[in-house]
């Protein structure tokens, strides 16, 4: 399972927001590329960055900073925020994105992103959904998760046969360091067998890296506890195995 370093960036600067809320944001640095760079030297090899101006926007907004960042960045970074268009996403990956995370686009318009994806290759792109539960089904959110789309995790995920990557993110544990929906990845994972599954969501401790690992997880993204020094990096690489 690989471990994703979460980078929230808000004018510039490495914040985490709590259920999405941009209302309630923690400023942790104003120096993203030492936190890149941080996260190298702990053994990290991906970073999941996310431009969170842009998500509010709907378009990127902190383009350039991405650019700068990807240049020179020591990890593969896997980019979100704002990526609604064809055009936005071919930016990015020539900017040097090594893949970008398409979340309100793919509910909103399949056919542009399965031409986005087979223009690029599934592997360079990632689909983003994020779930309320909702009579104990996961119904997906769009629009930095101020609408409600109607629709499943499900039924959204299988219109892409030829997806590679699927993030799925439990909005009511963001940033709230509760743990994982550990019965929403088992069931993601088991559903969803073609694509690799991104957990997202309530990690609070190494114990939850190995519950995500042992659930089906191929990937989880850890932002609010690395950031405050509740999981060591180093060590949840290691107890990932990747």
């Amino acid at each position: 399972m690989i471990v994703y370093p979460a980078v929230d960036l808000m004018e510039g600067r490495c914040v985490r927001l709590a259920q999405g809320r941009f209302d309630d944001a923690t400023v942790y640095s104003d120096d993203p590329a030492d936190a890149l760079a941080r996260f190298a030297d702990a053994g990290a090899s991906w970073v999941h960055m996310v431009d969170l101006d842009g998500a509010k926007a709907g378009r990127p907004v902190q383009h350039d900073l991405l650019a700068r960042l990807t240049a020179r960045a020591p990890v593969k970074l896997q980019v979100a925020g704002g990526f609604r268009d064809a055009a936005s996403v071919a930016a990015a990956l020539e900017a040097g994105a090594s893949r970008v995370v398409i979340g309100s686009l793919a509910v909103r318009d399949p056919n542009a992103v399965r031409a986005i994806i087979a223009d690029h290759g599934g592997d360079r792109v990632v689909l983003a959904l994020d779930v309320h539960i909702v009579g104990g089904m996961p119904m997906v959110a769009t629009a930095g998760w101020t609408q409600t789309s109607g629709r499943t995790l499900y039924d959204i995920a299988s219109e892409y046969a030829d997806g590679r990557h699927l993030l799925v993110t439990d909005i009511s544990r963001d940033g709230m360091m509760l743990g994982p929906n550990l019965p929403l990845v088992r069931e993601a994972a088991g559903r969803v067998r073609r694509m690799g599954l991104q957990a997202s969501g309530g990690v609070a401790s190494t114990a939850d890296i190995v519950a995500l690992a042992q659930a089906g997880a191929g990937g989880v993204v850890i932002g609010k506890a690395l950031w405050e020094g509740r999981i060591d990096l180093a060590e949840a690489i290691s107890l990932a195995g990747a």
